[in-house]
């Protein structure tokens, strides 16, 4: 294994940790916000793997849908279990590609999940979040 290769995974393991050890307890929203904007270190988790997946590329910069649907609707009514079963599996039928063997997505989708949510649910204000102090 190159030094590269493993410098890569022992990142991706660091970054795993940390957004596990912030995950929400059960029944608490998956993500803190103020201001519209600051997220929590879990959510910010999934913010940057929406970037890092380039999902803006199919759902829109602002998750408000492109070739792909707005996510900010989608999410008011799909199941977190759904969402995971989507980004999973792909949905090739209408366009949408498996993230399955995509490490950085798989390791944070309760992340990712979490930015959407809030993105969908009104609180997270703007697409573009920053860490809260």
């Amino acid at each position: 294994m190159s030094r590269t290769t493993r410098g890569l995974l022992i990142a991706l393991y660091l970054a795993a940790g940390s957004a596990a050890a912030q995950a929400p307890a059960p029944g608490d929203t998956p993500y803190k916000v103020v201001d519209g904007y600051k997220v929590d270190a879990f959510t910010m988790t999934g913010f940057r793997t929406w970037r890092a997946a380039a999902c803006d590329r199919c759902h829109g910069a602002n998750q408000e849908g492109l070739v792909g649907p707005s996510l900010v609707e989608s999410l008011k009514t799909l199941s977190k279990e759904d969402f995971v079963k989507t980004v999973t599996n792909g949905r090739l039928d209408k366009g949408m590609v498996s993230f399955a063997t995509n490490q950085t997505v798989m390791t944070n989708i309760d992340a990712l999940y979490a930015y959407l949510k809030g993105r969908s649910d009104g609180a997270i204000t703007r697409a573009k979040v920053e860490p809260m102090p």
